[in-house]
């Protein structure tokens, strides 16, 4: 009867020896695949999360867009200044040749 016993003892421990085994491996390749996803999660957070901008960025950023502004002040303000004094010579002569006649 002892020696039965330990038949089975031996054949419970040789079963509950591989599951071990085999749940020791499955545990392992989880934690490889975890360990990939999370990689794949960090890149893609960094590139799809939207980051504050800092104020240097912002007061650059800024200071750009006033000097854009600038410039494009300064050139139609170049390029309408001829055009308003030959509108103005244009109406000046009209009322010249009214008034003479």
């Amino acid at each position: 009867m002892k020696s039965q016993s330990v038949t089975y003892k031996v054949q419970d421990f040789k079963g509950l020896d591989k599951d071990v085994n085999e749940l020791s491996s499955d545990r392992v390749s989880t934690g490889t695949e975890l360990d990939s996803v999370l990689e794949y999660y960090g890149k893609v957070k960094e590139r799809c999360i939207a980051k504050p901008e800092t104020y240097e960025e912002r007061a650059s950023r800024r200071q750009r867009e006033i000097k854009g502004l600038k410039e494009a002040l300064a050139i139609l303000s170049d390029e309408t200044a001829p055009a308003l004094l030959q509108a103005r010579g244009v109406r000046g002569a009209r009322r010249q040749t009214t008034l003479a006649a």
